[in-house]
């Protein structure tokens, strides 16, 4: 199990790439990274050995590495282990921020560790590094209602209601990075869930 003061080296979003999918619901995670790189004066790059967007930051004294992998949703974990093999990122070092049915819109959670909740995304990632001890960003995007909706639901745009909620959990989500960022992962959760 990953320890709640580990400090973070690679926060990855997850998304797909492509035009057809920007404003889908199933990429909640790339819009948080793109804030969370804004917020920080970043501009992503595509860096072709890892399949994927990239860019990076200083704390205290580490590299932080932001990570939009350009594989389609199944396969994410492969740009994700091979960022954190490159550079010898130890699995509870690693922020995985991604959309999640079971959350409504406006509601973001942090996770530590956990199974993949029937998420292709997280499931390849854990497949990939061999465990599923890192954190999540959960951020809400709510549930059709009707698991045969699931697929068609997260390819669409969410309602404008809906995105307003998203937008506001993110920004909440963007005051406790700090905390994420240096480790006090318990910190930021109690801010954030209450």
């Amino acid at each position: 199990m990953a320890a709640l003061t580990a400090k973070l080296r690679l926060i990855v979003g997850l998304g797909n790439p492509g035009a057809d999918y920007v404003d889908t619901r199933h990429n909640a995670g790339f819009w948080l990274l793109d804030e969370i790189a804004a917020e920080l004066g970043l501009s992503f790059r595509f860096e072709k050995r890892f399949n994927a967007e990239e860019c990076k930051f200083k704390a205290h004294g580490r590299d932080v590495f932001l990570q939009k992998p350009q594989t389609f949703m199944n396969r994410s974990g492969q740009p994700v282990a091979a960022l954190a093999r490159y550079y010898k990122i130890a699995v509870e070092e690693i922020l995985v921020i991604h959309d999640e049915l079971d959350l409504s819109p406006g509601t973001n959670r942090i996770k530590q560790a956990g199974g993949h909740g029937g998420h292709n995304g997280l499931r390849d990632i854990i497949n990939h590094l061999g465990s599923r001890d890192f954190f999540r960003i959960r951020v809400g995007i709510g549930h059709p209602g009707d698991s045969n909706q699931v697929v068609d639901y997260v390819l669409h745009k969410p309602s404008v209601a809906d995105l307003a909620a998203i937008e506001t959990a993110n920004r909440d989500t963007l005051a406790v990075l700090p905390q994420l960022i240096e480790g006090r992962i318990d910190k930021a959760m109690q801010a954030l869930h209450t």
